[in-house]
C-alpha cells in the first residue's frame, strides 16, 4: 500500500501524489449511480506535503472522524480538512442512502488513542446525557449502519419504520427525535437545524452520521431495540 489508500466496500484505491483523486457518481472512485450524489463530490489531493479532503460539491456535506470517536468535523461544500490520522472515516448521505469509506495514512501526523468506557451505562458526550429511550431511538435509526461490517452503504429507516421497530407511536418517536436533536444542537453539533431555527429536513441522516462516528451508539447498543420495545421514558 502506498502513502495513502482508500477502502470502500473492500476495494482499495490509491491516489497518486500530484493528481487530484475525485470521488462521486463519476471519477476515480465511482461510489454509486445515485442521482442525489454529485458527479464530483469529494476530492483528495496532496499539497505542501499534506493530504487534504476537499468538498468540491455544491449541496452535500460529509462527516469526517477519526475511528476512535475522539475527533469529528462536518465538511460543508467548499470546505476542506487535512487528513492527519492513521485511519479516518468519511460518512455522507445522498438521498435515502448513507455511504462510508475509510482513508488510511501510512505516516499519520497524529496518533489515535481509543477512549476508555467508564462502564456507567450512561452515554455522555461533553455535557450531553441520553436516556435509554433516547439512545434506543438513535440505535433504531442507525441499525443498518451498526449491523454492517466494514465500509459501504446503507439506508436510514424512515421515522415511521424506526418507530415501528421500537413499538412506539410515531408522534412519541418524533417528539423524542426533536429532544435528541435539540440536545446535540445546543452543544454545537451542526447540521441538525435548518434556516430560522427549524429542524433540518435531513436531520435523521445527520444524527446517524454524528452518533456513529462519535461512538454515541455502537453495535453493543443493539440490544436496546428489544429492551426498550414498547417502552418510552419521559425525557
Amino acid at each position: 500500500m502506498g502513502e495513502l489508500a482508500i477502502d470502500f466496500c473492500g476495494e482499495w484505491h490509491e491516489p497518486r501524489e500530484g493528481e487530484p483523486f475525485n470521488i462521486g457518481r463519476e471519477g476515480d472512485l465511482e461510489v454509486d449511480d445515485n442521482p442525489y450524489l454529485h458527479r464530483k463530490f469529494l476530492q483528495i489531493a496532496r499539497q505542501n506535503g499534506i493530504w487534504w479532503l476537499n468538498n468540491v460539491g455544491t449541496m452535500l456535506s460529509a462527516t469526517v472522524a477519526d475511528t476512535t470517536g475522539g475527533m469529528q468535523a462536518w465538511v460543508a461544500p467548499g470546505a476542506r480538512i487535512p487528513l492527519v490520522f492513521g485511519q479516518t472515516r468519511v460518512v455522507f448521505t445522498a438521498g435515502p442512502t448513507t455511504y462510508e469509506f475509510d482513508v488510511h495514512l501510512k505516516t499519520p501526523a497524529f496518533r489515535q488513542e481509543r477512549q476508555v468506557d467508564d462502564g456507567s451505562g450512561t452515554t455522555t458526550i461533553g455535557p450531553v446525557r441520553f436516556t435509554d429511550s433516547q439512545r434506543a431511538l438513535i440505535v433504531a435509526l442507525a441499525e443498518p449502519m451498526l449491523r454492517r461490517e466494514g465500509t459501504g452503504f446503507s439506508s436510514i429507516p424512515s421515522s415511521a419504520a424506526a418507530a415501528k421497530r421500537l413499538g412506539w407511536a410515531l408522534t412519541r418517536f418524533n417528539r423524542k427525535l426533536d429532544n435528541v436533536c435539540d440536545k446535540l444542537d445546543r452543544v454545537g453539533v451542526v447540521g441538525l437545524r435548518g434556516g430560522g431555527g427549524k429542524l433540518a429536513t435531513n436531520r435523521r441522516a445527520r444524527l446517524v452520521e454524528h452518533a456513529v462516528t462519535s461512538h454515541i451508539v455502537t453495535p453493543e447498543d443493539l440490544p436496546l431495540l428489544e429492551t426498550m420495545k414498547g417502552k418510552a421514558d419521559e425525557d
